[in-house]
């Protein structure tokens, strides 16, 4: 059998030199184990958050870039040392040395013994706010252009906490008191925020009652609040133009009292099943899932009284539930921009007079929000901006978003 190290090192190699996606490998690597996956996710995700600082520490006491296997042990090893309290240094060496026989490196076991003493006697992290936050430098300096240097020092300290887990009570059937009741019947800590549920205590959300009998469905607070701007009521024909895996259209749903008609789209075929089959376990019957390209005018689309364009985007907002992707170049995401013009283009083909429109993304990015939109109304005098907010990643609060909300005037 695998050991607990043994499985994260696979995970992380992955991540790291294969390009895979960390919730993609993660879910991979505890499918079929029992025991220790939270110390597994923990490791797994902790490792691809600070990769910054773990590298800084390691680049100090080795002459020369180790082999990408060694890098990968000597991460993990370096994490355990330096964030995870709970794990003795001893045991943090000694395993990471034992990890390098496992996977027939011992050739390596006393460059990684020396190593990570070294790093054990040396904790402190310099007050660079690359290094301390374990995001790059050119990011950062993106940040600070464009929202100033006191918003991004206030929300960094939170881009490498565990998100808050929010419960969207499925009011076709239960509000938030009546779902936390549910909840806590099941052991399931939770309190009322608003009108949703914070879930407080890790929890596996396939074992739960409440979540199979459709009383609720994950989404975050920032995205349940874009879905709620919509405005959308009984009756509303809505479009929702880049939907999966269905979130705000299940809010948006429940918000329409399960009367009137979403069309939910996405490109992908197993997307759109995530979509159907989240509405099926909700009791929604008014979402029509299937496959669209929202950068091409479909004819076949009926007028809508609300449009919802969540486009692709960099993620800017969201690294705190998916790490690796802090350090995608900045020229890999130039041509975002223009490709979400084009959805909020066409998009907006569709809309009545009348109807509202919102544009939204989960990055913190003004070339990919505010200079979208702006370029949008500049280029349909017919439409006009009503309002439009950014949220920052915060401890008890969604991820970091932007919500433009638009309406088309009436000819």
């Amino acid at each position: 059998m695998k050991s607990s190290r043994l499985i994260a090192f696979e995970a992380l190699y992955k991540i790291f030199y294969d390009n895979a996606y960390s919730n993609i490998a993660l879910d991979k690597a505890i499918r079929d184990i029992d025991t220790d996956k939270p110390f597994i996710s923990a490791l797994i995700y902790g490792v691809c958050e600070r990769r910054i600082t773990l590298d800084y520490f390691i680049e100090k006491y080795v002459t020369s870039k180790p082999k990408p296997k060694i890098m990968t042990i000597l991460r993990m090893g370096a994490y355990q040392l330096l964030f995870m309290d709970k794990v003795p240094s001893s045991a943090s060496i000694n395993e990471s040395v034992k990890l390098t026989k496992d996977i027939k490196q011992s050739y390596y076991a006393s460059l990684v013994n020396a190593v990570l003493h070294k790093i054990d006697r040396d904790r402190t992290i310099p007050d660079d706010l690359s290094i301390k936050y374990s995001v790059p430098k050119n990011l950062i300096n993106m940040w600070v252009k464009q929202y100033g240097k006191d918003v991004v020092e206030d929300f960094l300290p939170y881009v490498n906490d565990r998100p808050p887990v929010f419960a969207i009570p499925n009011r076709l059937f239960v509000d938030n008191e009546e779902l936390q009741y549910e909840l806590l019947c099941e052991g399931i800590e939770c309190e009322v925020v608003g009108d949703i549920v914070m879930i407080t205590s890790p929890f596996d959300l396939s074992k739960s009652v409440a979540f199979k009998n459709g009383l609720f469905h994950i989404e975050d607070l920032s995205s349940y609040e874009c879905a709620l701007s919509l405005g959308a009521k009984a009756g509303d024909v809505v479009l929702d133009m880049c939907s999966a895996p269905g979130g705000k259209a299940f809010t948006i749903a429940e918000k329409m009292g399960n009367k009137g008609k979403i069309l939910a789209f996405d490109l992908h075929e197993h997307r759109v099943n995530q979509i159907e089959q989240g509405a099926k376990r909700l009791g929604i019957d008014i979402i029509e899932a299937g496959i669209n390209d929202a950068t091409v005018y479909n004819d076949k689309l009926p007028k809508a009284d609300k449009i919802l364009c969540d486009v692709v985007c960099s993620g800017f907002g969201i690294i705190r539930r998916k790490p690796e992707i802090r350090y995608k170049e900045l020229d890999s995401i130039a041509q975002l921009p223009s490709i979400q013009l084009k959805i909020l283009e066409t998009s907006s083909r569709y809309l009545k007079d009348n109807g509202t429109i919102i544009y939204s993304t989960c990055t913190l990015n003004k070339k990919e929000n505010e200079k979208v939109v702006n370029a949008f109304i500049e280029n349909n005098s017919d439409f006009t901006l009503i309002s439009e907010k950014t949220t920052f990643p915060s401890q008890f609060g969604g991820d970091g978003f932007y919500v433009a909300v638009i309406k088309k005037n009436e000819n």
